[in-house]
């Protein structure tokens, strides 16, 4: 009995949101289209409420449940709180977007709860089979997000790329799951852990298996050569699923790689660390100088990703507890910063209009120069200009690859990293420097504009103190 009380004690909040998410859906079915307020309320108090019983078990210390399948911990109960919190962030940026396209149902709420609850059980996972149920659900959301506006051409293609390379990488990170349990004859994470640290000589099996496993994660990250689906989908997808999909995702993609690389394969250190050498090089080098062709703002966020992905990589090569720490801190960071430059797209969009271009933002500081200053501070962090906390993400990372004696890699990220800068830089040219082609003014609902202006401000002031966030990431992971 005391065991049982122990699982249901330390998973208490996904099971909450699992009820809640069942809940909004029954009840969003007795709704009419006018009072479809009531679901995005009842979505948002849900999430609310999911950070507060995280909160709530103020422990971090590790526990493991549910028969070696679930684990509670430090590094759980931070990357939960940021993914809750960001989602809650995207509901306050979907509401009057959704309500201008005529596409504010109660199904996009309920597909955002349940990817929520997905990311929260890859976080959570210390089991390969838990592990690819919650990235399996998380999944499923997201193709059905990507397709939520159905009369739209290109989001019904971009739905059908996703989900069929999807379906492809999903495929690679089960063969391999089934190659280490052939190996090891076990699925816990802990137990194949164990079983590589008392084989003394490498296995040929396990190795292939984890190159199959590196795969289907890399497709999840976004990761050279495994981009083909990313600018696409960002640019088909409705942008506030796009800023759904940039953000809090990433977070549980982190969460997947510590889970199942670093913990559960973490004696291949060597063998693992030479395939992310060579894809955070590629996935820097290609995300950089393709972004810089780009004219389509969501796509050239998607390159951008690709890159930043690769730098998250730099982090996580390093096979130290402080490379894997700033890599969660970048990963981290970049979450809010993608979902406040999606934001400042959702901001100026309106009813027919998608501000998706780069054009689109010419003039705005004449506009409002509040939220061109607010993209101003986005488009620097992600170009790593101090006192943004971008500066901090990529220097703490820079700084892991330099600790273990790879001065060389550093060097490569820093010289595509100055490429960026250029991109980056040309979308605030055209804020300050070029004459508004659209004088329309800039209306959204309170809410919205506060939580934009909530999101740049966070930006900035991690950036000027950035040491709480750097401490805690260090603290979950040693």
């Amino acid at each position: 009995m005391t065991l049982e009380m122990l699982n249901y004690t330390v998973a208490w909040p996904e099971i909450f949101l699992l009820i809640m998410a069942c809940v909004v859906l029954v009840v969003d079915v007795y709704l009419k289209d006018e009072e479809r307020n009531a679901t995005y309320v009842l979505s948002q108090l849900s999430l609310l409420a999911a950070m507060l019983l995280i909160s709530l078990k103020g422990s971090d210390a590790r526990v493991i449940a549910f028969n070696g399948t679930y684990v509670s911990d430090g590094l759980a109960n931070v990357l939960k709180l940021f993914i809750l919190g960001i989602v809650t962030m995207v509901f306050v940026y979907s509401r009057q977007y959704l309500q201008q396209r005529n596409i504010f149902k109660g199904e996009f709420y309920v597909l955002g709860l349940f990817g929520a609850l997905g990311m929260m059980i890859m976080v959570s996972a210390h089991h390969f089979l838990s592990l690819y149920l919650g990235l399996e659900l998380l999944s499923l959301s997201l193709y059905a997000m990507v397709a939520f506006d159905r009369d739209n051409p290109r989001a019904s293609e971009a739905a059908m790329k996703y989900f069929v390379l999807g379906a492809i990488a999903s495929g690679m990170l089960l063969y391999g799951m089934s190659m280490i349990y052939g190996s090891t004859g076990s699925l816990n994470i802990a137990d194949v852990s164990q079983a590589i640290a008392q084989q003394k000589e490498s296995n040929v099996v396990m190795i292939f298996g984890l190159v199959f496993m590196i795969i289907g994660l890399s497709f999840k990250l976004g990761a050279v050569p495994f981009h083909m689906w990313l600018p696409d989908v960002y640019q088909g997808a409705p942008t506030i699923v796009t800023s759904y999909i940039a953000s809090a995702p990433k977070i549980a993609g982190f969460a997947l790689f510590i889970r199942l690389i670093v913990e559960g394969m973490g004696g291949f250190v060597h063998d693992w660390q030479g395939m992310l050498i060579i894809m955070s090089v590629l996935s820097m080098a290609l995300g950089n100088i393709v972004a810089i062709a780009q004219t389509n703002l969501k796509r050239m966020l998607a390159y951008s990703t690709i890159s930043h992905v690769g730098f998250i990589m730099l982090g996580l090569l390093s096979g130290t507890p402080e490379g894997y720490s700033a890599a969660m801190f970048y990963t981290l960071t970049y979450a809010l910063m993608s979902l406040g430059g999606f934001g400042m797209i959702i901001l100026l969009a309106r009813t027919g209009f998608e501000a998706e271009d780069i054009n689109d933002f010419k003039g705005l500081n004449q506009r409002s120069p509040w939220f061109a200053f607010m993209m101003l501070i986005v488009m620097f962090s992600m170009a790593g200009v101090p006192p943004t906390v971008g500066f901090w993400a990529k220097l703490s990372v820079l700084e892991a690859v330099i600790n273990v004696d790879m001065l060389w890699l550093a060097l490569v990220a820093v010289f595509f990293s100055i490429i960026g800068v250029y991109y980056y830089l040309s979308v605030v040219k055209v804020m300050y420097f070029d004459e508004p082609e659209d004088t329309a003014p800039i209306v959204q609902q309170r809410d919205m504009q506060i939580a934009i202006s909530a999101n740049g401000l966070a930006v900035l002031l991690l950036g000027i103190y950035p040491s709480a966030l750097m401490s805690l990431c260090l603290s979950v992971l040693t």
